[in-house]
């Protein structure tokens, strides 16, 4: 069995920061020993920028299906000849486009991106295809527990017409046009609102591919802002029956905040105690011991304008009830006990070991770098965190879920 160390130098390489003509930075992790890049493009351009439910969405996944000078099918035809996988992954606040490609391809590939961050059509019969494909997925989800337990938990917690908590229906994807879409993009995929984050085997060719294309193409604008967006604050509890159905979905948590708060790295260690890894507390007891679930979870998701907690699991019809006390019953022993010396050294190792990982290669170096910058923090925020994972004590982590694991706090949905 190899000897156990302990994890050190956790320090991201700092990439190299410079700027398109038109402003766009572009952070450059110029490592790896193979000829390959990955280019990864974020615009602020998420659910609190758009005018129109869906249309951060609808806009994201319609961009690569036609530009002024190509059809959808010509694109991924060419992308998947020379071997590159285009990607468009969007989350609440941000949209992003993601090129995987040989280096000596990257010529014929960037021309593709840049029409499609540039000049896309969306084409009305792509957008009807969209809502008539995402209705029929809508209708299969909406028979799932876990699925209706995660929408009404958001929408109790947030509000049904805050932007991270607002649901999609059949009506929500039928009311979207393609001028709705046409205006999300030319107000938000703008040079202000971007950031490029290129990691692989770079080379001057490549920089100066990127500024002759994106550089010029992208047009100009200055970041947009949003304003404070107003949550609910009284916890309530939901059980909502779902006909034919022999397990129940369960979801409690309370609201958080975003990685900038300064109880962030505290609650990621809390968080992985409770139920962020298999050998957490809620996995053991509920999971383990009493055999309630095959799964239970907690996580702390963050987002630019705020963040949540939750507990989620599905359970037999008959230990609902049981399942929920021993959630509370794991919050307050978190309350009232200190976790013991070698709990806090296995989390502790867990969670260094996760971070080491994240600094494997340059593309998820650069994924770090993302994360980081395009939420406003300074990359030595990461170091910082693993820092705090191991001087963290145990009455730090009891004085945490004593401020944000009170059962009077937490909203409570049962689908």
């Amino acid at each position: 069995m190899p000897r156990i160390r302990e994890v050190k130098n956790l320090v991201v390489p700092p990439p190299e920061i410079w700027h398109l003509a038109n402003g766009i930075p572009v952070y450059e992790t110029n490592l790896g020993t193979q000829d390959i890049l990955k280019l990864d493009m974020v615009f602020y351009a998420g659910r609190p920028y758009e005018r129109k439910k869906l249309a951060s969405r609808c806009a994201a996944a319609l961009m690569r299906e036609g530009t002024k000078q190509h059809t959808s099918a010509e694109l991924a035809e060419t992308i998947d000849y020379y071997g590159g996988t285009l990607s468009m992954p969007i989350s609440m606040d941000m949209a992003g486009v993601q090129l995987h490609t040989l280096t000596k391809h990257f010529d014929k590939l960037l021309p593709l991106v840049t029409e499609i961050v540039s000049e896309p059509t969306f084409p009305q019969e792509e957008l009807d295809s969209f809502v008539v494909r995402n209705k029929q997925r809508l209708q299969v989800d909406l028979s799932k527990n876990d699925f209706v337990a995660y929408r009404k938990f958001t929408e109790l917690l947030f509000g049904s017409d805050h932007p991270y908590g607002f649901n999609s229906y059949a009506e929500t994807y039928e009311a979207i046009l393609r001028d709705d879409l046409v205006t999300h993009f030319k107000e938000n995929y703008t040079s202000g609102n971007c950031m490029i984050f290129l990691s692989g085997k770079t080379n001057e060719a490549v920089r100066r591919m990127l500024d002759e294309q994106l550089g010029q193409a992208i047009a100009k604008g200055e970041r947009r802002h949003v304003g404070g967006l107003p949550v609910n604050h009284e916890p309530q509890r939901l059980h909502e029956p779902m006909p034919d159905t022999v397990q129940k979905a369960v979801r409690i948590g309370c609201h958080l905040f975003n990685r900038n708060h300064p109880d962030y790295n505290g609650m990621y260690v809390l968080n992985t105690i409770l139920g962020g890894y298999f050998g957490s507390r809620l996995m053991t007891n509920i999971r383990e011991e009493k055999g309630y679930t095959y799964n239970i979870y907690s996580s702390h998701e963050a987002m630019l304008h705020g963040g949540y907690f939750y507990v989620g699991t599905e359970v037999g019809n008959e230990f609902v009830d049981k399942t929920i006390q021993e959630i509370y019953v794991e919050m307050e022993k978190l309350q009232q006990d200190l976790v013991d010396d070698d709990e806090m050294a296995m989390v502790k190792n867990y969670l260094l070991g996760t971070l080491l990982t994240n600094l494997d290669g340059p593309f998820n170096i650069a994924e770090v770098v993302k994360t980081f910058v395009s939420e406003g923090l300074e990359l030595k925020a990461f170091e910082e965190l693993a820092a705090a994972i191991k001087s963290i004590t145990a009455e730090e982590v009891r004085e945490l879920a004593r401020k944000y694991f009170s059962k009077k706090d937490m909203w409570e949905v049962v689908v």
